[in-house]
């Protein structure tokens, strides 16, 4: 069981920056893969990045590519997403989800049905 708490969510401006946390509870954090997944209004959740249970491989979706960056730190349980250079496009809740078994390379778990646990969300809006 793994429990996830998002935070850090606002209102910016194009251009600006965020980083959002993702605190884990439970045991099997430092095992898991995880992910940040996101859903802007009147649009499908899509997912924008993974990391592996070591932090050793990343991946990426295109629109978010040189822009954001996923990190994870396993002593504190908590997984981040610095969000940079911000556009109007990026509007909308973030979610992170964990992934057991997160040995494999970050680009498997670019799928949501990897996931079996999920957060509740943090907005993010940006303003033009």
């Amino acid at each position: 069981q793994v429990d996830l708490v998002e935070s850090g969510g606002g209102l910016v401006q194009a251009g600006g920056s965020l980083r959002l946390s993702c605190a884990a509870s439970g045991r099997s954090f430092s095992d898991s893969a995880m992910g940040w997944f996101r859903q802007g209004p009147g649009k499908e959740r899509e997912f924008v990045t993974a990391i592996n249970w070591s932090g050793g491989s990343t991946y990426y979706a295109g629109s978010v590519k040189g822009r954001f960056t996923i990190s994870r730190d396993n002593a504190k349980n908590t997984v981040y997403l610095q969000m940079n250079s911000l556009k109007p496009e990026d509007t909308a809740v973030y979610y992170c989800a964990a992934a057991p078994n997160g040995y494999l390379s970050g680009s498997y778990y670019r799928s949501s049905d990897k996931y079996n646990y999920w957060g509740q969300g943090t907005q993010v809006t940006v303003s033009s």
